[in-house]
């Protein structure tokens, strides 16, 4: 199920949310017939529910197990070494998500399509109007969220496995995300792809602090990730203001594409450092 509204449209956005929760039923019914429908001819159902049979909830719910990870993991390692996705989805799997973490050391693989990555971005923007009814002016100003990748690698099939956000960050719908006046960053998206953690920390925090008169919310994916930021800051503050009173970035910045978007901000903006 594809849903659609304006991000930035406050009534309508909020009127999505009320009728997703109030018919829940009607609408997990809806997703299931989807489900059920788009990948009866998968190698999984075909399984369990034979061939052309459709959709039929009570045949599903009666012959379809409930699973654990491990029931389903032969099937995605398969993908990951390079059969079709047709084992598990009708749709081209485009990634796979690992979890950030679990009892046995080894992260989960989870299959990911794009329809699934545009869904979940479309739903990531509904959080903000349900919030603003709480805190007001989150429509205002910008925000210096602190948001880093994280390592990938490549699975034999060419699939790369990636944290989710990870897979967010790098995809299109982050390069080519329209205007949303409630996500409006100080950090380029360069800053945020920099490779290397610690030059990505520094720029964000650079341009945070040049647009600090903008900046009306601060804060992080983890509050682990905040923290740090804090200690870095307290670490790197003369040169910081170093940076900032020059219209320099620091020669240790190396990571060219990073580089270039900081040195862009900085040389627009005259700031005083001692006024930080």
């Amino acid at each position: 199920m594809l849903l659609s509204c304006d991000p930035n449209e406050k009534e309508g956005s909020l009127k999505l949310v009320d009728d997703l929760t109030r018919n829940a039923n009607q609408v997990q019914q809806q997703i299931l017939k989807e489900i059920l429908t788009q990948n009866a001819d998968t190698e999984y159902l075909r399984g369990f529910l034979g061939s052309g049979k459709g959709f039929d909830r009570e045949l599903f719910k009666n012959k379809v197990p409930i699973v654990k990870y491990e029931d389903i993991k032969p099937y995605i390692e398969r993908i990951a070494n390079g059969e079709s996705s047709q084992i598990i989805s009708a749709q081209p799997i485009s990634e796979l998500l690992t979890s950030s973490g679990t009892s046995g050391g080894q992260p989960k693989l989870m299959p990911s399509t794009a329809e699934d990555l545009n869904r979940k971005t479309f739903l990531y923007n509904l959080l903000v109007h349900v919030m603003n009814q709480y805190v007001d002016g989150l429509d205002q100003g910008k925000g210096m969220y602190l948001l880093f990748i994280k390592p990938e690698i490549k699975t034999p099939s060419g699939l790369m496995a990636r944290p989710v956000l990870t897979s967010y960050y790098k995809s299109s719908n982050l390069r080519n995300r329209p205007f949303n006046k409630f996500n409006v960053y100080t950090s380029p998206d360069e800053t945020i792809l920099c490779q290397d953690n610690k030059q990505s920390m520094y720029c964000q925090l650079l341009c945070g602090l040049i647009h600090r008169h903008e900046v009306l919310r601060v804060g992080a994916v983890f509050a682990s990730a905040f923290l740090r930021a804090i200690k870095f800051m307290e670490d790197h503050w003369q040169e910081l203001c170093s940076n900032i009173r020059m219209g320099h970035v620091s020669d240790w910045i190396t990571e060219s594409s990073c580089r270039n978007a900081v040195l862009g901000i900085s040389s627009d903006t005259l700031i005083q450092s001692w006024l930080i």
